[in-house]
């Protein structure tokens, strides 16, 4: 009734009934042309869609994402997987969750004959679905995450079909790795960059009060933290209301070398 084996589980590529290429120089283009993680995601969704559908029997991807110990629909090829992955995320179980958790992949191939998340598979079966492939993203400890695949018609994915998307999914959780890195990395410098941007402003406001009071460096900041308390306002803002009142600029630019 019920499939299971291991993401990786010695499947060698395999182009499959469907002719899947070596797709390592289309998936380094979708990370080179995406700025982040889902969007990455989405359009992962939409080739591996495309990848498996045939005419009179389309396949709708979806990827749900751990997030805070909770599972989140975070990528889809149209608006049906998306519904999907929300429907079988609010019962908090179900095949994709089951793969996700156990990291390894799952074939339901006909929900009509399914014993387990009863509550589940009625809900989506009355939603149209017939057969359903779970693929875990081994993603090495950067997150969690499952291709989940969903069919209207019964045994719709076969065993050429399953390896096509273990080697699909191998290739794509690399990519996926790369972009994750890709995001932190821009995230720490978009961190740094406001950090250094707050500091100067700060420090801009320091040599006011300074030169305005005729004292220390630790005295003119304390009464710039001590008004930061009192108002219950960030110190960057009356760090930058303070050089407003000097100069009347209320947007103050700093420039850093890149």
């Amino acid at each position: 009734m019920t499939a299971y084996g291991n993401s990786t589980g010695g499947f060698g590529f395999n182009s499959g009934a469907h002719g899947l290429p070596d797709v390592d120089m289309q998936l380094l283009d979708m990370v080179l042309d995406n700025g982040d993680i889902t969007a990455f995601l989405n359009d992962l969704a939409v080739v591996a869609a495309s990848r498996l559908s045939v005419p009179g029997n389309p396949v709708h991807c979806g990827v749900t994402v751990i997030r805070h110990k909770r599972p989140e629909a975070v990528a889809s090829n149209d608006a049906e997987a998306h519904a999907l992955d929300e429907l079988q995320n609010g019962f908090g179980d179900g095949p994709c969750l089951t793969a996700l958790h156990s990291k390894a992949w799952l074939l339901v191939p006909d929900l009509a004959t399914e014993q387990r998340w009863p509550a589940y598979v009625a809900v989506a079966k009355a939603q149209g679905v017939a057969s359903i492939l779970a693929m875990p993203l081994d993603l090495a400890g950067e997150a969690e995450a499952v291709l989940n695949l969903y069919s209207g018609r019964s045994h719709a994915f076969s065993p050429d079909d399953i390896a096509t998307v273990a080697a699909f999914t191998n290739q794509a959780a690399s990519a996926i790795r790369l972009v994750l890195r890709i995001t932190q990395l821009s995230e720490a410098r978009s961190d740094l960059s406001c950090a250094l941007k707050s500091r100067t402003i700060i420090d801009m406001a320091v040599g006011a009060i300074m030169a305005e009071n005729r004292c220390t460096r630790e005295t003119a900041f304390g009464i710039l933290t001590k008004a930061s308390s009192t108002r219950n306002v960030k110190l960057r803002e009356v760090a930058a209301s303070v050089i407003a009142s000097i100069s009347g600029e209320k947007e103050i630019d700093t420039y850093f070398d890149e």
